[in-house]
């Protein structure tokens, strides 16, 4: 059997290689139009701060690597130019010679990726003007780095790599700039936690423009539409992507709602023995069972690796994606998994939603401050999501997140788990079982929360809100919730008598216990809609933040 494989990042050489694991006989051949194989382009932006000190190191296997462990033949610099499933045939040029030949498959993978997508600015085609996709283009952007000494750097763009890029580019000593035409950075998060990585970049010295457009980029400037002129020696395009269908579509294979090439959880296309995988193609979300399109490593790993294997005959599955996600920006580490509170909103759930702020692990062991957003089905109290903003074990608990979800847990599981704990690692109380107790004391308990949106948007259609600020004086005066009186939790129970049991009641913290406990004292009392500000003063705060 011969089996060809189009592309040769993650997801074509686990095909390749999982294949051959199955089949020590087949004709294995992998077509590359690039010099660079099998390279981990999550690592880029760190070799170009220095963090990675060889470019290698982000991609050490070559040709001779996979024939000399796997017998199998990485033609780079091959370009295939056209699939015709009726002969199962491929055109192929050779990109160092120009030639073009046929071959023949008998099974064939399409592992095609996806390409950086810029919009339509003014200047984009000048030297100091790069994307960020491919081996090439980071080794440009270093050279360029090497060779020029930029003082200046625009980022257009706030996903992943466009902030991992601030840090590589501040790191270097260069004054950056971030421009968002969205209103918020990282347009995958909610807005009430993008808030957060906003404020931390600007913190660590990084302009940062939301609901502006670049309109041009000139040699020493990017000018925005409202007219401000950023200073940029170097300009990073950080638009996003998509996939690369081009091929696909030509050999009329169809295309899924996504745009993305449409496989079954074999990874087989509407076209008999073709595959596909990787970035190239569209998943479904395990919550919702709908066609979604996720390019991440991860993904294509696995997807690489079941199509390898069906290919051969094997009978391994693809289950679907989470959404699965986490960078690092600086020292803050910034994750999410499942639905988010707009996406689950989308899909038609009823959703209770929940901010958590609590230590990493206790303040005497160092533990530092992790902020966590959930989301759960309101109506069966099944758990929907989480975002995590945190600067130290935001992996650790987002993969907790990740297994709960997989196996559809309730919100209240969450406070049931048996996770580890030690005071070099962890609190008594995980932040994650804080935030099962706070989703299912909503849920199931009568306790309702308020976020700060709501209460502005309460407040604007006229609904009179008794708001209660239940810290200490000291606290309320430093900093408070516009409208608030200061009852502190222990004063409560004396003074609830002078409040009135029948209005909207909010109470408040710094970030919600105390809240809880005031919010408990007056439902005791009899106060019949009392309740708790979601994530407390500190989130309230952050969102009026970015609304200013």
């Amino acid at each position: 059997m011969r089996i060809i494989v189009i592309g040769a990042v993650a997801a074509g050489t686990s095909a390749a290689a999982k294949a051959r694991r199955n089949d020590e006989n087949a004709q294995i051949v992998v077509y590359e139009k690039d010099r660079h194989i099998s390279y981990s382009g999550c690592g880029m932006p760190y070799y170009i701060s220095g963090e990675v000190e060889e470019a290698e190191e982000l991609y050490p296997r070559d040709a001779g690597y996979f024939k000399k462990k796997y017998n199998v033949d990485i033609r780079t610099r091959h370009e295939v130019m056209a699939i015709h499933p009726k002969d199962k045939t491929l055109r192929v040029k050779n990109l160092n010679t120009g030639e073009e030949f046929t071959d023949h498959y008998d099974r064939l993978v399409i592992a095609t990726g996806a390409y950086a997508v810029t919009p339509p600015i003014a200047g984009k085609d000048q030297p100091h003007v790069f994307t960020l996709r491919t081996v090439g283009d980071m080794l440009q952007i270093h050279d360029f780095i090497e060779a020029h000494k930029p003082k200046t750097a625009a980022i257009i763009g706030s996903g992943f790599i466009g902030l991992e890029m601030c840090e590589s580019l501040r790191g270097l000593g260069l004054e950056v700039t971030l421009i968002e035409k969205l209103p918020q950075v990282i347009p995958a998060l909610d807005p009430d936690m993008a808030v957060h990585v906003q404020k931390h970049l600007e913190e660590k010295g990084v302009k940062v423009f939301t609901g502006a457009t670049a309109t041009q980029i000139t040699e020493k400037e990017v000018l925005l539409d409202e007219g401000s002129r950023m200073p940029a020696d170097l300009v990073l395009v950080s638009t996003g992507v998509k996939p690369n269908v081009a091929l696909a579509k030509e050999a009329g294979i169809a295309l899924g709602e996504t745009g993305a090439i449409h496989v079954d959880d074999a990874m087989r296309t509407s076209q008999p023995d073709i595959y596909a995988c990787g970035d190239c193609i569209e998943t479904p979300h395990i919550l919702t069972g709908k066609p979604v399109w996720l390019p991440l490593g991860s993904t294509a790993n696995k997807t690489g690796r079941i199509a390898g294997d069906a290919v051969t005959g094997g009978d391994l599955r693809f289950r679907g994606v989470m959404g699965t996600g986490i960078f690092r920006v600086f020292d803050l580490g910034v994750a999410q998994t499942g639905l988010s509170e707009r996406e689950a909103r989308g899909v038609g759930f009823d959703v209770a939603v929940s901010h958590a702020s609590k230590l990493s692990r206790p303040g005497y062991m160092g533990g530092k401050e992790l902020t966590i957003k959930a989301v759960a089905d309101k109506v069966t109290g099944k758990l929907l999501g989480a975002q995590i903003v945190g600067y130290e074990g935001v992996d650790k608990r987002i993969d907790v997140f990740v297994t709960a979800l997989t196996y559809g847990a309730m919100a209240e599981d969450l406070s049931h788990l048996d996770l580890a704990y030690a005071p070099p690692f962890s609190t008594t109380r995980d932040p994650v079982m804080y935030a099962g107790m706070i989703l299912d004391g909503v849920i199931s308990r009568g306790r309702p929360l308020m976020t700060a949106e709501e209460l502005e948007e309460r407040r604007k259609q006229g609904e009179k809100i008794q708001v209660i600020d239940a810290r200490e004086k000291k606290s309320f005066e430093k900093r408070c919730v516009e409208g608030a009186v200061c009852i502190p939790q222990e004063e409560l129970r004396q003074q609830c008598e002078n409040l009135d049991k029948e209005a909207i009641t909010l109470t408040y913290s710094n970030r919600g216990t105390t809240g809880n406990a005031a919010q408990n004292i007056l439902i005791g009392k009899g106060f019949k809609r009392v309740y708790n500000l979601s994530g407390g003063e500190k989130q309230y705060h952050a969102v009026k933040r970015l609304k200013q």
